[in-house]
Parts: C-alpha cells; structure tokens; sequence
C-alpha cells in the first residue's frame, strides 16, 4: 500500500447548539465554530495508524468546500496527513457531487484506500461514501469498527443491527467508519506549526471536470421542538396516576 486518501468535512462543532435562522432557511453559520467531521476525525485517525504500522504510505485529506475549511484541512495535516487537497466551492454540496468530486481526485490520486466516516453530524445522509463506491466500481465496508490491512485486502468489522460482521474487501476500496473504531489523537503545538510548512493544494470543480448540479431542494428547516418540563412525584402511587392522566397507562 503506498497511497490512503481520507474525505472529511467541515461541519458545525457538536459542542455548538445549533440555531436555526428567522426565516427557517437554514442553519446560522455567522460566528459558529466549525470543525472536522468527527467521523471523518476517526477516519483519519486510522489511515494514520496504518501508516506508522507500514512504511512509505502517504495519507492524502481531501474536502470541498468554502475557503475557510482549510483551517479543518491544517487540522488534518497537524495530526498527521501528509498533504491536503481543498476543492473550493460556495456552493452547498449535495453527497452525490461529494462523491463525483472525490471520484475525480481518486482518479488523479490513485489511493490504494479511502477512508471516510459513515455519515455527517450536519445532514446525516450516510451517502457519500456508497456513491463513491458504486461511481469507482470498487468493494465498499461500511460502519467498520475495526480494519485489518492485509496483502492486497482488508478484513473489515461491520457493526450491523444483528451484531458484528466481518468480511473482507479487495484493494482499492472504499471504508466508512464508525465511532468505535478509534480515538482521535490529541493535536499538540509543535504539530499544528509543522503543518503550516506542509502542502495544501486549492482546485475547484471545473478543473476536476465535476458539475455541482443541484437535485434536491430544502423547503425549510425547523429547529426542534422544545421538550415539556419533567414532573417530580413523591411515591409510586402519584407516578401511576400521572402517567394515567396522560394516557401512558
């Protein structure tokens, strides 16, 4: 293996309470902090394990995105990625043209494996990363919690509603990653200063020869409704007669 390609993206901090704009169009962005999927944190996190396990592997992060999601790009370089690749865009981008884009720095990349987490906090799609299988023509694993990195191969751990299931995939393929597969390293000092010297190419769609069409459409976005206030009761009898009067029982 000498090539792991990592897709991330830049998405709102889940430490942030999302608020939902006035006029119900979307999500305020002005002043929020933003940063790596943390899914995508994970998935890098183990092609960067693979590569201090192998020798000359290069792990390649990508994203699309507006000119401010480099900053999650020298994230990814301060934790260890090798080079990054932003493909800069205004536009909102929908998971298919996610994984048109992709397909198409694979295809200048040639990766051996690319690694992205199983969804986004922001849309929670869990779609990108099986498009851009189905559009490479290559063996996808989803939802893995644990990879093994073999002789052109890799055995995969699934985490499925039965349980766990493990197949293998041949090489190159496509991976996306669950929450239990690894935890993220600590980023220090001198590693975010380090990454300021490594390479961070800037491209947009048209030198990739993608077209960022739009498919879908949001009517509206509406936050979510605010919980009731809980009900303190003194006894168990008073539990049953509230959860009577409200039609639980």
């Amino acid at each position: 293996m000498k090539k792991i390609m990592v897709c991330i993206k830049r998405v709102v901090d889940y430490n942030v309470r999302v608020r939902v704009k006035p006029d119900g169009s979307g999500v305020a962005l002005e002043g929020v902090k933003m940063s790596v999927n943390p899914f995508d944190e994970i998935a890098l996190e183990e092609a960067l394990r693979i590569k201090e396990r192998g020798a000359g592997i290069e792990v390649l992060a990508v994203s699309i995105g507006v000119a401010d999601t480099q900053q999650q790009l020298r994230t990814a370089l301060a934790m260890g990625a090798d080079r990054a690749i932003l493909v800069q865009t205004e536009a909102a981008v929908e998971p298919l043209t996610a994984a048109r884009t992709f397909l198409a720095v694979a295809k200048k990349e040639n990766p051996d494996l690319i690694f992205l987490g199983k969804q986004a906090i922001d849309d929670d799609a869990n779609q990108t990363g099986q498009m851009l299988a189905a559009l490479w023509e290559r063996p996808q694993a989803t939802y893995a919690s644990k990879v093994e990195i073999g002789e052109g191969n890799a055995s995969v751990t699934r985490e499925v509603d039965a349980g766990l299931e493990t197949i293998e995939v041949d090489l190159p393929a496509v991976i996306t990653v669950d929450l239990r597969l690894n935890e993220p390293r600590y980023v220090k000092l001198p590693d975010i200063m380090k990454a300021k010297k490594k390479p961070l190419d800037v491209t947009n769609f048209e030198a990739l020869g993608v077209s960022a069409a739009t498919l879908l459409k949001t009517v509206k976005t509406d936050p979510p409704a605010q919980r009731q206030k809980g009900v303190i009761v003194k006894d168990v009898n008073e539990l049953v007669d509230a959860l009577k009067k409200k039609g639980l029982l």
